[in-house]
């Protein structure tokens, strides 16, 4: 699958395991090297599959289910044990070292996407762990003796299995939980006419401590305008819709995107860039940062941080002759598109307009 510096598919990305129960894929720096402190998966899974009970080594973790409902079980850090249902549109966190698993308990095939705040995550699966322990050592951890781990297979972990029996979720298991957040049931803290967004954030989720999620929705008379954050990277996964990004780099270069769904782009700290929805009514990204709480500073509000005469000097147009910028001390998220969306040129970054 083609890739270009700042964008690659996640969806078009070979599977790193896939089963008639389900497939993992992943886009960490081994795929884009520009990642950094970020990685992305996308997790499906047939109805009675579960994946393996596992624990992340140098990353936390953020998911999103996108379809059907996954139960979520975690064992933390001084035994503190969770279990919980997730559906569409909720998330879930799970801290490095805990080992935890999920399990498919709905009737249509699960989707997670799920960010991890290393750009090259290494994991630890349960199966892989006992099987490297000699059946004595597993007979004396558990107070019995070495035969009753006679039967115990050792081939590496198959990271998707399925389960005997049909799931049992606890109605214990379907109450709110501090590893559980409701993304799209919480009333948008930015909503217009044009665009809304849900804010999986340290101010919303006590749980985050490194890193957070935008639910960003921007409709065809909407646009993101030009940005960047000044000490959080960004990392976005395209749900629906399709759009452009364009991305300014340091040595001047200007990279243009047409973004599909299932892409996943990566902005670096502090570079530039804008999204606008192309040839749809709306677009859904799930915007990823490495940071609890993200920042950012906009075109907009820049323009009324400094003089006129600033302005009309740096861009070497007469004062007159500038435009009325109007004043802004916080920049908006999405603002209204009152002009219409410029030609896609084709010649521009990895893919054609067909896409």
């Amino acid at each position: 699958m083609p890739s270009a510096p700042h964008w690659t598919s996640l969806t078009g990305t070979d599977a790193a395991f896939a089963s008639d129960l389900g497939s993992v894929q992943v886009v960490d720096a081994h795929r884009l090297p520009i990642l950094d402190r970020l990685s992305i998966k996308r997790v499906l899974l047939v109805p009675g599959a579960l994946r393996e009970p596992q624990w992340n080594v140098n990353a936390n973790q953020l998911a999103y289910v996108l379809r059907g409902q996954v139960l979520v079980s975690i064992l933390g850090d001084g035994n503190e044990f969770s279990s919980f249902v997730v559906g569409p549109g909720q998330m879930y966190h799970v801290e490095s070292g805990a080992v935890y698993h999920i399990e498919n308990v709905g009737e249509v095939e699960a989707e997670v996407i799920i960010a991890l705040r290393s750009a090259r995550p290494a994991h630890f699966s349960l199966r892989d762990s006992m099987s490297a322990m000699t059946d004595a050592v597993l007979g004396n951890t558990y107070d019995l003796p070495a035969s009753a781990f006679d039967t115990f297979a050792r081939p590496p972990g198959a990271q998707i299995v399925r389960r005997e029996g049909a799931p049992v979720v606890e109605p214990t298991q379907r109450r709110p939980n501090a590893h559980l957040f409701d993304t799209e049931g919480q009333l948008a803290p930015l909503s217009y006419s044009y665009g809304s967004a849900h804010l999986a954030r340290k101010q919303y989720w006590a749980a985050l401590t490194d890193i957070s999620m935008y639910s960003l929705r921007v409709r065809e008379n909407g646009m993101r305008a030009p940005h960047w954050h000044p000490v959080t990277a960004e990392m976005g996964y395209v749900a629906t819709g399709h759009a452009r990004m364009r991305v300014l780099d340091p040595a001047g270069g200007l990279d243009e995107y047409l973004l599909a769904p299932g892409d996943v782009y990566f902005v670096p700290r502090a570079y530039p860039h804008h999204i606008e929805v192309v040839g749809d009514d709306e677009f859904h990204f799930l915007i990823f940062f490495d940071q609890p709480t993200p920042g950012d500073i906009g075109y907009r509000a820049t323009a009324s941080a400094f003089s006129r005469e600033v302005l009309a000097a740096t861009f070497d147009v007469p004062e007159r002759l500038l435009p009325v910028f109007p004043f802004t001390p916080d920049d908006p998220l999405i603002v209204p598109r009152r002009n219409p969306v410029d030609p896609v040129d084709p010649g521009r970054g990895p893919a054609g307009p067909e896409r």
